[in-house]
């Protein structure tokens, strides 16, 4: 059985190649990327290695012959990759690929303000309509997103957030990698949905308390609207669309659109999943 992946020189793409590389013979594993150079370490460990660009349906034939199971990872476009999934679905059903896994987000339903949901709903309703058997990943927030938050917060000794009491089951990108590896190399897990969350759910108060601990001082969460959050982030030299993807999950966030806890990643892979608190303390240094 072959395996691909696409968008495999990213990050989330490299470490789920990690994974599949350990459990999976090198030659049924493809990597599909726009840069192939990118990859060629895993090349050398006998990984195929082909090109795809999802703004070039005409590469989607080469890149998807001959492959069983697909892991298309969502592209950066927000607003234009609903199209770009789209023709990959459909040029991966042509090219004979008989079962899809997806990167999603958590509920992505019309009350979920989260400006990614629009992309992540219809890619899965593509899905649902393809006649190929898939799974979805609706990985919740990465916890390495945090890093540069909590780090902010040990230097000024304010947390601040517009998502109110609401919570958040950070996940670490690894835990996310390791669990798509399980879900294209094991059988089962045809048309089926899975969270993809961390251990528990962080309010901003759990987080600046963790940030105290971690910067070894007292650490403030503050609350802020919608529209001063997004002030704040373009006054610190956001762009505007950057401002409002975090504005819109700090939003989701308030609402509950991002608490929910699942023991997907033990279950699929036989370990815990990992707490943001131990990713922290292994990326931040000891103050």
């Amino acid at each position: 059985m072959t395996v691909a992946i696409t968008g495999a020189s990213g990050p989330l793409g490299r470490s789920t190649a990690d994974h599949l590389l350990r459990l999976a013979g090198p030659t049924e594993v493809v990597l599909a990327t726009r840069r192939p150079d990118a990859l060629a370490d895993l090349a050398a460990r006998g990984a195929g290695v082909r090109r795809v660009d999802f703004t070039e349906p005409g590469t989607f034939a080469t890149a998807f012959a001959g492959v069983d199971r697909l892991l298309i990872i969502s592209t950066d476009a927000i607003g234009a990759r609903l199209d770009q999934h789209r023709a990959a679905i459909e040029g991966a059903a042509a090219a004979g690929v008989r079962h899809i896994v997806y990167t999603s987000v958590p509920e992505p339903v019309p009350a979920n303000p989260a400006l990614v949901v629009a992309d992540h709903a219809g890619t899965e309703q593509a899905l649902y309509d393809s006649g190929l058997t898939w799974t979805v990943l609706r990985n919740n927030l990465y916890a390495h997103m945090q890093i540069p938050v909590i780090e902010q917060a040990i230097t000024s000794g304010r947390l601040v957030t517009n998502g109110g009491d609401g919570a958040t089951a950070y996940v670490t990108r690894e835990d996310c990698a390791a669990v798509a590896a399980a879900v294209l190399t094991q059988d089962g897990h045809e048309d089926r949905v899975y969270d993809v969350t961390g251990p528990e759910a962080l309010t901003a108060a759990d987080l600046a308390a963790l940030a105290g601990e971690v910067g070894g001082r007292p650490v403030e969460p503050v609350a802020l609207d919608d529209d001063a959050m997004a002030a704040g982030l373009r006054a610190a030299g956001a762009p505007e669309e950057a401002a409002e993807l975090v504005v819109s999950f700090g939003a989701a966030t308030r609402l509950g659109f991002l608490a929910h806890v699942s023991s997907t990643v033990a279950d699929l892979t036989g370990r815990p999943a990992t707490p943001l608190a131990d990713l922290l303390r292994t990326v931040l240094p000891a103050r």
